[in-house]
């Protein structure tokens, strides 16, 4: 935990940093302690049975080593996933209620339903928008619209509104 504890430090210093400052930071100072953490995987994994708890975390670590250092080579990925990971929860507690619903085709429709608002909602949101404000804005626009107008200038990355 403390070689992850170290990373995440740096993480912490740079996180208002330009992608090539950030990226030259992390070399300079992460490299570093992630060859130090290698070597202790690799001195450890010979050290404990390879179906303990432990042996087993060791080895899926290096397994996924080539994932794990990919952050060094480019100054705009994240040491790790938990802003995707956050940005799913709600589809994935969505998906357990769904099945309560009263038939299938409900549960289909709700699944649906719940997949196209949830992309527009966290499209919305990674392009500096406020959900409840874009999908306002949609909805009036498109109640005064002809059916075969296009659709491009709704798009998120298309509507200038007020930046969250």
């Amino acid at each position: 935990m403390s070689h992850i504890k170290k990373l995440y430090r740096i993480e912490a210093l740079i996180k208002d940093k330009a992608p090539a400052e950030k990226q030259a930071y992390r070399e300079e100072h992460a490299t570093p302690l992630l060859e130090e953490y290698k070597a202790w995987l690799d001195k450890s994994i010979k050290q404990v049975p390879p179906k303990s708890a432990l042996g087993k975390a060791l080895a899926y670590s290096l397994n996924q080593w080539p994932k794990l250092i990919r952050y060094l080579e480019d100054g705009q990925l994240n040491i790790d996933n938990n802003r995707a990971e956050r940005a799913i929860k709600p589809f994935v507690i969505g998906r357990k209620n769904w099945l309560f619903s009263n038939t299938a085709s409900g549960a289909d429709a709700s699944s649906i339903l719940y997949s196209i608002l949830y992309s527009i909602v966290e499209t919305a949101k990674a392009n500096n928008l406020v959900p409840f404000d874009y999908l306002h804005h949609v909805i009036n626009v498109l109640s005064e619209r002809d059916d075969d107008e296009s659709l491009n200038e709704l798009l998120s990355w298309n509507v200038s509104l007020h930046l969250r």
